[in-house]
């Protein structure tokens, strides 16, 4: 008798006894699986103690699920070289039907798709012999019948799918079956496993994965995809590691006969950030021929495909754009915000996409509550586009209903619009007011920091409520303010000063004087900050007969690359009558044209308007007497010396009198 059938044997009677004395669970134990190192075929293990047969050595093996543990109880017995699992399972036998039932009317897989549970699944695959096929779809269907559970349930599900005693057979038997299964079912078993929550340095997934990177040629372009999308969520493990690299290898022999867009897309997922650029520029081209193939939602998922590969593609992002803006009122929120999200990973904009979504998003605001509409915001606010029409819109919303904001709503939205620095027109007053009430009564709940920002963001937006001014003034909150240390030390003293040029330079009306304590707002900004050479150079071909000064710092806290005296006409200076002779205008009577470069984030994108501290600044310079002229430095970095010299010209000198070259904020 071979050692092959002395071990079936012996299986069965195992299973003989089982069934005449069934063991007795004692609620939930820990069910774990051996690690791939521990080599022999054995993996299972008891929780609480049970009486061992006569003669048969007990192992205690742990199972470790990813995340969550559950429990169950399983004894292995060892005889010579065969391991056995005693368990009340089935998947080893021919068959559990008896001669004498009838024959099953509904087919096994018709079956297997109605199952809305894992337990379920297991439940029916009892029924049945188990083959190759069937272990793989068993454990993806078990999978599947999770993702659409909530997280409680699906929590609750998975722990009753580890009590189960079908659960330990199907994945021996998925290490059994491994090395005979086909490309396709070998990649889901692997996915579904890793899924549901299974140990990743488990025996069983470390076996899918020798299995995987054995049989790698064999796999096709739907199989590498599964599998890739499989990957994508493995932690580092040599078997891991090794595989990841081949899969790589294997896209690029596979590249040239790839026709399914969703594949590609995994494919490219799973090659990431490090790919080369010569790799990514192939996947660009393949993905190119296959752009009359694009959905929507292809389109959706190649944009933020690209963020997670860290390759920004404009012929791909023109593409995608186009077909998700003629359509937009077919994606779904989370799919729009991803999007733009991926478009900030990505370093680029798209008016037109931006503006498409924006416009649709206020045209159906009933359609969204205000968490998602504080979302979009927060969305644009980050790729510093101005969304127009729902900033409009969403405005009224909070005038009509304040108190439906909380108080991370309320931070959120101040901090969007005092960045994005939108002139609410008609709209101003009632939304400043509406959100000056909901932070009053949020004010006894506020943390120091919290607290900060607000007023911060509100002083940006010219509103100064004498509420949450006095609290935050009070010793006790600048004390915990100053308290933190670091860089968001640093930034809080920044708040700081701002408020207190607010206060100083704005001078709003309060019931009582306000002020801030010098010793709370930390030490001035550093006068050493570099001044742009370009800028500076042809400042001083052209400030002809005016006095430059260059490096200026105002208030110890706005840099100004360079400041040009330029005394007014005498005319001007006496109001427009006729000079006595030997008459000089007075020196209040000069001109200050402030001149500094700001970097092309400081505006909101498309225009020409500043954002947050830009705004600020040229609001106080303004106050000060001073006439801001502001420069972008890319714009002087591509032009030459002579395009500088007359762009500087005609900014700081106009022939005329100079429009408004920025949209400053306005009370």
């Amino acid at each position: 008798m071979t050692a092959r059938t002395a071990e079936v044997l012996l299986g069965w009677a195992l299973r003989i006894c089982n069934h005449r004395r069934p063991w007795q669970h004692r609620g939930p134990q820990m069910l774990m699986i051996e690690s791939f190192d521990r080599g022999l075929s054995h993996i299972w293990s008891t929780g609480p103690s049970h009486r061992p047969l006569a003669g048969l050595a007990v192992y205690k093996v742990r199972y470790y699920s990813q995340g969550k543990t559950y429990g169950q109880d399983v004894v292995e017995r060892k005889q010579g070289n065969s391991i056995q699992t005693q368990s009340s399972g089935t998947w080893s036998s021919p068959s559990r039907t008896s001669p004498d039932q009838p024959a099953k009317r509904v087919p096994f897989y018709d079956q297997l798709r109605e199952c809305g549970s894992p337990s379920d699944v297991l439940d029916l695959a009892g029924q049945y012999t188990a083959t190759h096929r069937r272990v793989s779809n068993c454990l993806t269907r078990c999978w599947e019948s999770t993702k659409k559970m909530s997280e409680e349930q699906r929590r609750y599900e998975l722990r009753i799918m580890f009590e189960h005693a079908g659960f330990e057979e199907l994945l021996q038997r998925t290490m059994q079956d491994a090395r005979h299964m086909r490309s396709e079912d070998l990649a889901y078993s692997l996915l579904a496993t890793v899924k549901l929550g299974v140990s990743q340095s488990s025996r069983v997934v470390q076996t899918l994965l020798r299995v995987c990177q054995e049989n790698l040629n064999e796999f096709d372009e739907k199989s590498l995809s599964v599998l890739a999308s499989c990957l994508e969520h493995l932690e580092s493990s040599p078997n891991g590691d090794a595989l990841k690299e081949g899969v790589r290898l294997m896209i690029e022999a596979l590249l040239p006969r790839i026709q399914n867009v969703m594949s590609l897309q995994t494919l490219m997922r799973h090659m990431g950030r490090d790919t080369p650029v010569d790799i990514k520029k192939k996947l660009e081209r393949k993905a190119l021929s296959l752009a009359d193939q694009f959905t929507l939602p292809n389109s959706q998922y190649m944009i933020t495909t690209l963020a997670s590969m860290g390759f920004c593609s404009k012929p791909l992002l023109a593409v995608c754009s186009r077909k998700i803006a003629e359509h937009v009122h077919g994606v779904p929120f989370h799919r729009l915000v991803s999007v733009l999200r991926a478009y900030k990973e990505l370093h680029s904009r798209d008016v037109a996409l931006f503006t498409a979504i924006s416009d649709y998003v206020a045209s159906s605001i009933t359609m969204w509550n205000n968490k998602q509409l504080i979302l979009f915001l927060s969305a644009f606010e980050d790729l510093a586009f101005c969304p127009t029409a729902m900033l409009d819109a969403f405005a009224e919303r909070v005038t009509k209903n304040p108190d439906a904001l909380g108080l991370k709503d309320v931070l959120s939205v101040l901090k969007t619009y005092s960045s994005l620095n939108h002139n609410l027109q008609s709209y101003r007053e009632p939304f400043l007011e509406g959100v000056t009430h909901v932070v009053v009564s949020y004010l006894p709940k506020m943390a120091a920091s919290e607290l900060l920002k607000v007023v911060y963001c509100l002083c940006l937006l010219g509103h100064f409520p004498a509420a949450p001014l006095e609290q935050l003034l009070q010793k006790e909150t600048l004390e915990e303010i100053s308290a933190r240390g670091g860089r968001l030390q640093k930034g809080m003293e920044k708040k700081l000063q701002i408020v207190d040029l607010c206060l100083r330079l704005d001078r709003p009306s309060l019931p009582k004087p306000l002020t801030i304590p010098p010793e709370a707002l930390g030490s001035p900004a550093p006068n050493d900050l570099s001044i742009n050479p370009g800028l500076s150079m042809t400042l001083q071909s052209i400030a002809q007969e005016g006095l430059l000064q260059e490096g200026v710092m105002v208030e110890d806290l706005y840099f100004i690359d360079g400041v040009i005296t330029q005394p007014r006409s005498l005319q001007e200076a006496t109001g427009g009558r006729a000079p006595s002779e030997g008459e000089f205008p007075p020196p209040e009577h000069s001109q200050r044209i402030a001149v500094f470069c700001a970097s092309l984030s400081s505006f909101c994108y498309g225009t020409s308007r500043p954002r947050g501290n830009l705004a600020i600044k040229l609001r106080h310079l303004t106050v000060l007497g001073y006439t801001p002229v502001v420069v972008l430095e890319h714009e002087l970095d591509n032009l030459s010396e002579e395009e500088r010299t007359e762009l500087l010209k005609t900014r700081i000198f106009p022939e005329q009198e100079r429009p408004a070259n920025v949209e400053q904020m306005t009370d």
